[in-house]
């Protein structure tokens, strides 16, 4: 990618990270946020680790190789590019945004909490026009199931359990406790599916909220 490009791809990662904090959906220190800069090599540009994410400026962020080691830039690579580096692996993602909002902490727990005890579970999303807002999604009268899995401090043993997920993934996988992480073809892609994924997470919440007030 040429100079003017990658400066181009900074701001525009810069700006959607200022855009996500004041969402709510990465407060503090929470998030973790990537674009492909070239494929061949694997070459990422990220926000830095242990930062607040909406005020990092295009200066600040770091370029990643294929093995998560810093190239450029001042500051140390989130534990976390492991799993970044997967998704772009597996479904050819150009950026991978990963999120701390409430919804999306409280139903990845919940939906670890009602699966078989083995780590994995699934949050159906249903039955809504956002659906549509999804990449392949053509109609609101389907189902589609975002994966969960159980929060691991090993990232590479996180990403391996996430890699036979990621293929038939809405663009979406829940991380227990921890949150979102969705993915498109480039940042827009990616900034649209975290959209519309944060919005049917909380009309789950909200869905499940109403149905136990009404069970009373």
């Amino acid at each position: 990618m040429s100079d003017a490009n990658t400066t181009a791809l900074a701001k525009a990662l810069s700006s959607a990270m200022g855009e996500i904090h004041q969402r709510g959906w990465c407060d503090g220190t929470g998030g973790n946020f990537s674009c492909v800069l070239s494929q061949q090599p694997l070459r990422l540009l990220m926000a830095p680790s242990g930062v607040h994410k909406g005020s990092v400026a295009p200066r600040d962020l770091i370029q990643v190789d294929g093995e998560g080691h810093v190239l450029s830039g001042q500051g140390k690579a989130s534990a976390e590019t492991a799993l970044h580096l997967e998704i772009i692996k597996v479904c050819g993602a150009g950026a991978v945004l990963h999120t701390h909002s409430q919804a999306g902490t409280l139903l990845s727990q919940w939906a670890i909490d009602q699966a078989a005890g083995d780590g994995r579970g699934a949050l159906e999303l249903k039955s809504l026009e956002m659906l549509k807002g999804l990449e392949g999604v053509k109609t609101h009268d389907c189902s589609v199931f975002v994966p969960a899995l159980a929060n691991d401090q090993d990232l590479s043993a996180l990403s391996s359990r996430a890699n036979p997920l990621l293929a038939d993934a809405p663009h979406g996988l829940l991380i227990a406790g921890h949150g979102l992480y969705a993915w498109g073809r480039n940042l827009g892609s990616a900034m649209r599916h975290l959209e519309i994924l944060e919005f049917l997470l909380e009309q789950r919440w909200r869905q499940l909220l109403l149905a136990a007030i009404t069970a009373r």
